[in-house]
């Protein structure tokens, strides 16, 4: 727990040191007039059971002195230090981002027991707002604490025992929240499956296929099932919580009600004034609301300490940064010779065996290559290769004969564009949905419809208000919802924007389009291909399961078995009658 408040307290102090600093005073405030007014209360009470009026109304100002700034300090601590919550909220979630997105590999995106782990850092990050107002309001109870404890032992020496038992509520305040954290993380697949369900079935874009396959009252149940267990675990460790909370509180009760009959006891034996009386309750009783609220806030550091750490778990789960082997050697200007892949074997992690295993190839410098293959047979991985998101486990690839390890990634990176699959479909101006497919122009609307020229789409002709028209129907200020296809031109177009990359993928794209459609997509690609080869010597590769589309292709690589099965133009394999020969007359005769 002290890791998480010095952990909050750095990251709040980072944000606003003027406000921490309002904060931290205020809050000392709250925490010395809150004993103070105690105190006061009992001169009063003497004062006014001995006669003296005017000792008691000035023990009765202190008194609302004392009450009045407890409430104002409290108040005005929380304007000072809600905003520094919020920007704490804002500061861990930008946190997730880069530590998502600060490797150049894509495993742990890819790996269920990740995906976990990442779905929990992302709930329990949204609760970190908590932490500083648990912080800062534990530190003032501890404030308030020791000075009660300090006005208890000069009431009645006997019960300076009273805050020794307030650990035990404390402690067992820990042990309970560590029995709802073990049954948070027990239901966390069912959880994330039944949030998965949750936006499958309330997303515009499933709903048609839901409705007409009848599926809505199965996924609701499914749902259901889901919750049910997750809420089940999470219920058993809630009873078990509260059971040692119960616990905690029993015993400090009892300590409490003795420390009041020791104190009415002695005052019904002449031995302590009514003030001591008054001020043995008032304390217990605060002391009562401070040990309950000490342990709510024990809570909220736990959970705040876990959120923390959960954020570096994900850090360490991502924590593998490229390696380049000496200095960086940046990407040549042009490519020559080209791009190959020399004995290159790589399987995914947890894997029984390689996706692919001794490849050897090489993708020629102006070239269009098309894979093709089965599902499974490896296409995708060998993009994946190309654009480094994964490193061979053996061999190497080289560009124009360097290691694609040395070159430095950010440069091959800039070098590089695709379109994938599942290509990004992001809710911002037509402009920049486009534009950002190369950053430095995203609001030049030269290069902005340059690219799309390039990709031979007119979609913003059709849109009302053209680049400035905002994508996405969401948006309450005139959202446009655009169709899969319109969707499929801005992806092409942001592939379209850098003007001499030297490698540029195309992953199946069009996988979802009729044969005859991929095959009019691929035609626009082939421009593209011819004008980055002639602007860079840049290599084109198109990732396709259809073989009739990719006949133009310079070069055709049929992957299958963890290799390179066949590969050649399309005359030389239909001349060879191999694997693509036979798939391709497959393929071909189920079109006529």
């Amino acid at each position: 727990m002290l890791k998480a408040i010095t952990g909050l307290l750095r990251l709040s102090w980072r944000q606003d040191r003027r406000k921490m600093t309002v904060a931290l005073a205020l809050m000392a405030g709250n925490a010395v007039a809150v004993p103070l007014a105690a105190l006061a209360l009992k001169h009063l009470t003497d004062n006014a059971a001995a006669g003296r009026v005017q000792a008691a109304a000035w023990s009765g100002v202190a008194v609302a002195a004392a009450a009045i700034a407890a409430l104002t300090c409290a108040h005005f601590a929380h304007i000072a230090y809600f905003e520094v919550s919020e920007l704490n909220v804002l500061s861990t979630d930008e946190q997730l981002i880069a530590i998502s997105n600060g490797t150049a590999h894509l495993d742990h995106h890819e790996r269920p027991e990740h995906a976990d782990r990442m779905a929990l850092a992302q709930d329990e990050l949204q609760r970190i707002g908590e932490g500083l107002q648990a912080v800062l309001t534990g530190g003032s109870l501890a404030v308030s604490l020791l000075l009660t404890t300090v006005l208890l032992t000069l009431a009645h020496p006997a019960l300076v025992v009273l805050p020794l038992l307030a650990a035990l509520p404390l402690l067992a305040g820990r042990r309970a929240q560590a029995a709802a954290d073990r049954a948070r993380e027990d239901s966390t697949v069912d959880t994330r499956q039944a949030r998965h369900l949750f936006e499958l079935t309330t997303d515009a874009a499933s709903a048609k296929e839901l409705r007409l396959l009848g599926l809505v009252e199965h996924l609701q149940q499914r749902y259901a099932a889901h919750w049910r267990r997750a809420t089940a675990r999470i219920w058993r460790g809630e009873l078990t919580a509260g059971l040692w909370r119960a616990a905690g509180q029993a015993v400090f009760a009892c300590g409490y009600v003795a420390a009041l009959v020791l104190v009415v006891g002695d005052a019904v034996r002449g031995h302590a004034g009514v003030g001591d009386v008054v001020l043995a309750v008032v304390l217990a009783s605060q002391l009562n609301q401070q040990v309950t609220a000490a342990v709510t806030i024990t809570q909220q550091l736990v959970r705040s300490g876990r959120s923390l750490r959960r954020l570096d778990d994900v850090r360490d789960l991502v924590r593998a940064p490229h390696t380049t082997p000496g200095a960086p050697v940046a990407p040549p200007a042009r490519l020559l010779e080209g791009i190959r892949l020399r004995h290159v074997t790589f399987a995914y992690p947890s894997a029984a065996e390689p996706v692919l295993h001794d490849v050897d190839l090489l993708l020629p410098a102006g070239s269009t290559v098309a894979i093709v293959g089965e599902n499974g047979a490896g296409k995708t991985t060998l993009v994946k290769l190309l654009n480094r998101f994964y490193e061979p486990d053996q061999g190497e690839i080289l560009v124009d004969g360097v290691d694609l390890r040395h070159l430095d990634l950010d440069a091959w990176r800039a070098r590089t564009t695709a379109v994938f699959q599942d290509y990004a479909r992001p809710e911002l101006t037509a402009r920049l949905a486009v534009g950002i497919g190369d950053l430095p122009r995203a609001k030049d609307d030269t290069a902005v419809r340059t690219g799309l020229a390039r990709a031979h789409s007119t979609v913003t002709e059709h849109l009302p208000y053209g680049l400035d028209t905002r994508l996405g129907r969401g948006h309450a200020d005139g959202g446009v919802d655009v169709s899969g296809g319109q969707w499929q031109q801005f992806a092409l177009g942001r592939a379209m924007m850098r003007d001499a990359p030297l490698l540029m993928v195309l992953d199946e794209p069009a996988s979802a389009l009729d044969a005859e459609a991929e095959h009019r997509l691929f035609a626009r690609y082939a421009d593209g291909a011819a004008r980055v080869a002639a602007d860079s010597g840049g290599v084109t590769v198109f990732v396709s399961h259809r073989f009739s589309t990719v006949r133009a292709a310079d070069l055709i690589i049929v992957m299958g078995d963890g290799g390179v099965r066949e590969m050649g133009t399309h005359d030389e394999l239909i001349r060879l009658d191999g694997v693509y020969a036979a798939l391709y007359a497959t393929q071909a005769a189920a079109y006529r």
